[in-house]
């Protein structure tokens, strides 16, 4: 599955991306804002990461510029009990340009037409221009605010919680290829 936006495009990750992947992730105030990525982040963490299998109701994406192909991140959505869960990040020299906004916008895209019903998405307090992006891309805060942990970080960090409604039916031009 991929996905073009206006100017990304979403794509699996495969293996010979491993040393972009580690490149543009291997940064501890990147990593710091994650859940699921340790610290240090190492090039058998992005092996394994771009080894994973392609779990087509719950795609993760690399996010490449369309015009030069260039990695600049990664999206995706994960099971999170009855809902599902949307993570994404953005390499440091590529923050403040809109491509969280715009992939997350796309990620939204294909979670509707996987025929998803509601994704719910958090951010850690000290990481305010995550709940930025959320709230760009239609997310509402849920009124809580709790530890979760950080592998990261190595600890619990106190992250606020965000939904996101997934009402009405696709638009018949809205297909991933």
């Amino acid at each position: 599955m991929f996905h073009r936006s206006q100017r990304l495009l979403l794509r699996p990750p495969w293996p010979e991306d491993a040393e972009q992947v580690f490149s543009a992730i291997a940064d501890e105030g990147l990593v710091r804002n994650l859940a699921r990525a340790p610290w240090p982040y190492s090039r058998e963490d992005a092996r394994e990461f771009v080894s994973r299998p392609f779990e087509s109701r719950f795609p993760r994406f690399l996010i490449a510029r369309a015009d030069d192909a260039a990695l600049i991140g990664c999206v995706g959505i994960d099971p999170e009990g009855r809902d599902i869960e949307l993570g994404y990040w953005i390499a440091r020299d590529r923050w403040g340009q809109g491509y969280a906004t715009e992939a997350g916008s796309a990620m939204i895209e294909i979670a509707r037409m996987l025929g998803h019903r509601r994704i719910i998405a958090s951010h850690f307090l000290d990481n305010p221009a995550s709940g930025a992006v959320l709230r760009k891309l239609g997310f509402v805060p849920v009124g809580r605010i709790r530890p979760r942990y950080s592998r990261g970080r190595g600890e619990q960090a106190l992250a606020a919680e965000y939904a996101l409604e997934l009402a009405g039916e696709v638009e018949p031009d809205m297909r991933a290829a």
